[in-house]
């Protein structure tokens, strides 16, 4: 489904110095999987994310999604890639001046959906996330939870196959934390949309994730799949995600 090949982004930090942000890292998230990237501050974690749709363009490397690779794609073609793939985010990005409905219906608008479907499409949405009642309301009167709620059924909105999360939960409490990943569980299951979730919050990748892949310094240090109990960890995250390590905490 996804496919990323030695893909490495460079920054100019100022003239003649660099910083190699993420160091020739591969990897492969195949339909349905919600993969968790989990690391320390730095690690390159929400680059790596941001390569997937090119909000970040690789210096170098392949963003295979599907087979083709979107780094070749031309203007047209990659905004019609792009509209299967959504993304939410660790502070909601909302309008604020605009309704939840609004909000919702903004990618629709942008992908020229007529009137009357783009009201079919808006009220499913809210309804998938149990916002209904809802709609008229402006972001400064919702909670946090309700944010990320409306930031979801925005997401869904163009029907994606691929839904990118950074730190989606990260700015919650543990209660509001339990219900987004509750959704975000179920939008997989029922919809079959493929996930891949930046976080730096274990209980997230115990809870939701399938796969993991571990970051640190720009590069994967390990990947494993979270049902095999006879993996062997090799990082102190790793180990304590596995319950196999000793407690330690991320810094966001």
């Amino acid at each position: 489904m996804i496919q990323l090949k030695n893909i490495k982004k460079i920054y100019k930090v100022k003239k003649g110095v660099t910083f190699e942000a993420i160091k020739s890292v591969s990897l492969n998230v195949e339909k349905g999987d919600i993969y968790g990237i989990i690391g320390f501050s730095g690690a390159g974690k929400s680059t790596l994310l941001r390569t997937i749709n090119l909000l970040e363009k690789p210096d170098e490397g392949e963003v295979l999604i599907e087979g083709k690779n979107i780094m070749t794609l031309k203007k047209k073609e990659l905004r019609h890639t792009r509209q299967s793939i959504s993304m939410i985010f660790q502070h909601f990005n909302l309008i604020h001046n605009k309704t939840v409905y609004d909000n919702v219906s903004f990618p629709l608008e942008i992908a020229g959906i007529p009137g009357v479907k783009r009201k079919n499409i808006i009220e499913e949405c809210l309804s998938i996330v149990q916002l209904e009642d809802k709609a008229d309301q402006y972001p400064s009167s919702l909670s946090g939870g309700q944010k990320q709620r409306v930031a979801i059924a925005r997401a869904l909105a163009t029907n994606p196959k691929i839904l990118l999360c950074d730190e989606p939960t990260s700015a919650l409490d543990p209660q509001t934390t339990e219900s987004i990943l509750a959704f975000l569980k179920k939008i997989n299951q029922e919809l079959n949309i493929t996930m891949v979730i930046v976080t730096h919050e274990m209980d997230v990748v115990r809870k939701i994730c399938n796969k993991v892949a571990v970051m640190e310094k720009g590069s994967i240090l390990e990947e494993f799949t979270l049902s095999d109990q006879q993996y062997d960890p090799k990082s102190e995250i790793a180990k304590l995600i596995l319950n196999k390590g000793k407690r330690m905490k991320l810094n966001a």
